[in-house]
C-alpha cells in the first residue's frame, strides 16, 4: 500500500516550485511564439491546430485517466495490496495506448473536416496550414495517454515531483527549438519539437516508476473488476473534463471570424496567460489532496473527506479572491510585458489583454470546479460533473452567439468565464443538499473578509499605476508596472487579512516566527 503522505503542505509546496518553473517556461514559451509569428496566418493556424488534439486528449488524460485510475488503482492498493494494483495498472495502459492510437489514426485521417468545425473562420490559405499542422501533432494523442497513466500510478505512490517536471522538461525542449532551428525549418519544425516534448514526458517518469516498483505486464483483460470500474466512470468522466477545451474549441471557432483570424490568438494567449497563472496554485493543490481523497473513500472516513474539501476550498480562495482582481487590474501591463514586441504589435496587445480581463471573472468558478470535480470522481462519481459540463458548454455557446459580434473578443471571454462559473455552481448544489459541502456561515463571514481585503489591495494597486502612467514604455517600464503593484497588492492583502485574523495569514505568521526563532538559535 501506498505510503500516506505525512506532510501535504510540504508537498504541495514542492509541487508548487516545480510548477510555477513549468510555468514560467510556459510563458516564454508562448512569448517566443508571439515575438516570431505574431498574431499572424502562422500563429493562428498553429495554436489551432495545436489546440484539437494537444487541449483534447493533454486536458482529457490529464484529467480523466487520472480521475478514473487512480480511484480504483487506490482501492486496489488499499484492499488486494501492490501486486494487484500494478498489474490492474498494466492492463489500464494497454486498453488506453489502444484507444490513444486510434484516436490518433482517425485524427490524421479526419484533419481537414475538424479544422472546419473548430476554425470555420479562417481564409483557404490558413485553413489548409493548419490541417497540415494538425496531422503533424496528432500523434500527441498517443503520448498524453501514456504519460498521463503513469501520472496517476507515481501519484497514487505519493511521488508528486517527478510529475511536476514533466512540463518543465516539455516546455524547456520548445524554448531549445526556437533559439536552434526555427529559422531552419519554420512552424512545422515547432510542431514537430512539441511531439518531441510530449514523448519525453512519458519518458522521464520510467526511472521513477522502476524505483517504485512498478513493471509493465501487457494485458488486455476489458472484463476484469477494475476495467470495469474505470469504464463505469470513464465516459461520463471523459465528457466532462472535455468541458473546458471543448468550451476553448468553441471560443476559437468564434474567434476565427474576428480581426482576419486574431481573435483565436488573442482568446488563446489570454486562455494560456490565465491557466499558466491560475495553474501554479490550483493544479498543485489538486494533484495532492485528489490521491488523498481517494484513500479516504477506500477507507470509508467521510469525515475526513469533507474537511479535506473544506480546507482546500477555504486556503484556494484565500489565493484565488485577490488573484482575479490583480489578473484584471494588471491585464494591459501583463501581457505587454509577456507577449509584446517584435511581430505582437501594439493591436494585438490590446484584444489579448481585453480578453485576459473578463477571462479573470471566472479564475474562482475555475477553482471551486478544479476542486469539487476532484472530490466527485474520488468517490467514483461521474454523473454530476457530466450534467455540470454540459451546462456549462451550453452557456458558453449560448453566450458566445449572444455577444460576440457586439463585444468581439470581450463577448468570448465573458461566455468562458460565465460558464466557469455556472459549473462550479453546480457542483457545489448537491453536496450542500448532502450534508457534505462547505459552505457554512463562518465560511461566508470569512470570503467577505477576504473580498473586503482585496478590495483594499485592488485599490493600492490602481494607485501606484496611476502613479507609473507616463513614464514610459519600454520593457523595463512594464516589468515594473507588473512587479511593483503586484507585490504591494499582496502586501497590503496579507496586512488586511491578518487585521481580519484569517487562518492562512495566521498560519503564514506563525511559520515566520518558527522559522526566524529557529535561525536564532
Amino acid at each position: 500500500m501506498a505510503e500516506k503522505n505525512k506532510n501535504p503542505l510540504k508537498a504541495i509546496s514542492l509541487v508548487m516550485i516545480l510548477t510555477l518553473i513549468g510555468k514560467i517556461l510556459g510563458l516564454l514559451r508562448d512569448r517566443l511564439l508571439a515575438v516570431n509569428y505574431g498574431s499572424g496566418m502562422e500563429t493562428n493556424a498553429f495554436l489551432a491546430a495545436s489546440q484539437i488534439p494537444r487541449n483534447f486528449f493533454d486536458v482529457v488524460f490529464a484529467s480523466a485517466v487520472a480521475a478514473s485510475f487512480i480511484p480504483v488503482f487506490n482501492e486496489y492498493l488499499t484492499k488486494k495490496g501492490k501486486r494487484e494494483a500494478i498489474i490492474f495498472s498494466g492492463n489500464f495502459i494497454t486498453v488506453i495506448g489502444l484507444i490513444s492510437l486510434l484516436l490518433t489514426g482517425l485524427g490524421i485521417v479526419f484533419a481537414g473536416p475538424l479544422v472546419t468545425l473548430f476554425a470555420d473562420g479562417f481564409d483557404a490559405q490558413t485553413t489548409a496550414l493548419c490541417v497540415s499542422l494538425t496531422r503533424v501533432m496528432f500523434p500527441t494523442a498517443l503520448f498524453t495517454g501514456i504519460t498521463f497513466s503513469f501520472v496517476g500510478i507515481l501519484q497514487s505512490f505519493d511521488e508528486f515531483n517527478i510529475p511536476a517536471l514533466i512540463s518543465v522538461l516539455m516546455n524547456i525542449i520548445v524554448i531549445a527549438y526556437y533559439y536552434t532551428f526555427n529559422t531552419r525549418f519554420g512552424i512545422y519544425g515547432l510542431a514537430g519539437a512539441f511531439l518531441v516534448g510530449f514523448f519525453m514526458q512519458a519518458a522521464v517518469q520510467v526511472p521513477s516508476l522502476v524505483k517504485k516498483g512498478f513493471f509493465y505486464k501487457p494485458s488486455l483483460n476489458l472484463k476484469s473488476d477494475g476495467m470495469k470500474k474505470v469504464f463505469a466512470m470513464m465516459l461520463p468522466v471523459l465528457i466532462s473534463t472535455w468541458v473546458q477545451p471543448i468550451n476553448q474549441m468553441i471560443n476559437t471557432r468564434f474567434g476565427s471570424h474576428l480581426f482576419n483570424g486574431a481573435g483565436v490568438s488573442a482568446i488563446t494567449m489570454a486562455n494560456n496567460l490565465f491557466l499558466i497563472i491560475t495553474g501554479v496554485f490550483i493544479l498543485s493543490v489538486t494533484n495532492v489532496i485528489f490521491p488523498r481523497l481517494s484513500r479516504l473513500t477506500g477507507e470509508d472516513d467521510k469525515l475526513q473527506f469533507k474537511d479535506t474539501i473544506s480546507l482546500t476550498i477555504h486556503a484556494s480562495m484565500y489565493f484565488v479572491i485577490p488573484m482575479t482582481a490583480g489578473l484584471m487590474v494588471l491585464a494591459r501591463p501583463l501581457v505587454s510585458l509577456i507577449y509584446g514586441g517584435g511581430e505582437f504589435t501594439g493591436f494585438s496587445i490590446t484584444i489579448t489583454s481585453q480578453a485576459l480581463r473578463f477571462v479573470s471573472l471566472g479564475m474562482i468558478g475555475y477553482a471551486l470546479q478544479m476542486i469539487l470535480s476532484r472530490a466527485y470522481f474520488a468517490r467514483q462519481n461521474g454523473k454530476t460533473p457530466l450534467i455540470a459540463g454540459i451546462i456549462s458548454i451550453t452557456v458558453n455557446l449560448v453566450l458566445c452567439v449572444l455577444l460576440t459580434d457586439s463585444f468581439n473578443v470581450t463577448g468570448l471571454a465573458l461566455a468562458s468565464a460565465a460558464a466557469g462559473t455556472v459549473n462550479a455552481i453546480i457542483l457545489i448544489i448537491p453536496l450542500q443538499k448532502t450534508g457534505s459541502g462547505f459552505i457554512t456561515k463562518s465560511f461566508i463571514i470569512d470570503m467577505v473578509k477576504m473580498l473586503l481585503s482585496t478590495i483594499v489591495m485592488t485599490a493600492a494597486v490602481f494607485f501606484l499605476m496611476s502613479f507609473f502612467a507616463g513614464m514610459g514604455d519600454g520593457k523595463l517600464m512594464q516589468a515594473v508596472m507588473s512587479v511593483v503593484p503586484a507585490g504591494v497588492g499582496f502586501v497590503v492583502y496579507f496586512v488586511v487579512t491578518a487585521i481580519f485574523g484569517l487562518s492562512e495569514t495566521k498560519t503564514a505568521i506563525r511559520y515566520v516566527k518558527r522559522r526566524f526563532s529557529a535561525r536564532r538559535a
